[in-house]
């Protein structure tokens, strides 16, 4: 079987090396895995350093996009993609997530009707504002096999008219094989807590960044801005970076700076707000940070602040408390829970999200992201499901 996987951005890299590793150590004389990156994410930072480090075999092909309007950006590598499935003539086109790559590769497979794996499927914000949620249900709805780590996914799809037995159980493929009109969908698990169980231990081996910083043994925050929605608004980043330097006055503040926020900090950051970001020794401003140094620094982490989806799950792996930066989550499991709040870009939110979690940090994580064998159960299915 041969099937061609389609990574863009730094979070679907980081999620293809469980996939390909499963392939590597259990299935290598079953599956060829052919990679394509279109180049979404050109930051050398954001991108080839996670092949580096995760072990990833080097991409098949690169499209090297770039950055441009969704429009432009997304024709480019729909056309790319399309040449490569010609090409190639895999069994399955397998997607992550929600990126413009995602819907690049859902248009141009479908049209071209090479079956599509979508894994994250079902997860739904419910605003449509956000290109991604435009992105992940034209996808859902372009696959064949839909893997959906949480139950709310799946009951989303149940909504959304996939078709399902009164047991719950996907009837997709029952009594033939799985279609584009006949599509099938499965609650397998989170691929990210693969990967977060795998390299754990391997980033306290390999990493230095909590000793580099001089936060050993101490409480710190973790905050990751990069939306749009909040860089691009100069309400709403103020608001964030206000909050964040009243924070820093009581604890230290670890910001990870996202190209995109960096530049526009410089335009949409009030001068004063600007001045005293820069000039607060317990923010500690640093570039981009290495997969496993993201690791590192969650588990160290007292508390994490983000408007990133992969994030607020990996603060959860590690057992921390999240503070949500938009207003709402596919990841709503981890809201339920007691374990992340909400905060949007409300500086007051924000300030009472950290004041409550610091008094009354959660001590109970319960299991929902599956059994940390996802890339395994998912592999299985597309070998079972494979068109004769």
């Amino acid at each position: 079987m041969k099937i061609v996987t389609v990574i863009g951005a730094r979070p679907q890299i980081i999620k293809a090396a469980a996939l390909s590793r499963a392939i590597r150590n259990h299935y290598s004389n079953q599956i060829q895995e052919v990679i394509v990156h279109t180049g979404q994410h050109y930051d050398e930072n954001m991108s080839q350093v996670f092949f580096d480090e995760l072990d990833i075999p080097r991409p098949d092909y690169n499209l090297h996009v770039g950055s441009a309007s969704h429009g432009v950006q997304t024709a480019r590598m729909t056309e790319g993609i399309e040449a490569i499935l010609i090409k190639e003539c895999p069994d399955f086109l397998v997607l992550y997530g929600d990126t413009n790559s995602t819907l690049a590769g859902a248009v141009a497979a479908a049209k071209i009707h090479v079956p599509i794996v979508h894994i994250e499927a079902g997860l739904r914000s419910f605003n449509k504002a956000m290109p991604e949620e435009i992105n992940r249900i034209v996808c859902d709805h372009c696959s064949t096999l839909l893997f959906t780590p949480t139950k709310a996914g799946l009951e989303n799809l149940k909504r959304e008219g996939f078709s399902f037995d009164e047991g719950g159980v996907s009837t997709g493929s029952t009594t033939a094989t799985p279609t584009i009109d006949n599509p099938k969908v499965w609650h397998c698990g989170d691929i990210m807590y693969d990967n977060s169980l795998h390299f754990a231990d391997i980033a306290e081996a390999k990493t230095d960044i909590i000793k580099r910083l001089n936060l050993s043994g101490m409480p710190f925050v973790l905050a990751t801005i990069h939306r749009d929605s909040n860089t691009d608004q100069p309400e709403r980043l103020n608001a964030i970076f206000g909050a964040l330097i009243q924070i820093a006055d009581k604890t230290p503040i670890v910001l990870p700076l996202h190209p995109r926020t960096d530049k526009l900090l410089k335009t949409n950051l009030k001068p004063e707000l600007q001045n005293q970001l820069f000039n607060t020794p317990n923010i500690h401003i640093i570039p981009p940070v290495s997969f496993l140094e993201m690791i590192a620094l969650e588990r160290h982490a007292q508390l994490v602040m983000t408007d990133s989806g992969g994030v607020q799950k990996e603060a959860y792996f590690f057992g921390k408390p999240c503070i949500i930066l938009r207003p709402e989550t596919e990841w709503v499991e981890i809201v339920e829970t007691g374990n992340a709040v909400l905060a949007d870009a409300d500086e007051t939110r924000i300030l009472e999200a950290w004041r409550h979690f610091v008094a009354h940090p959660p001590t109970a994580f319960p299991k929902i992201f599956g059994d940390g064998h996802a890339a395994e159960f998912m592999l299985e299915k597309i070998i079972s499901s494979k068109v004769l």
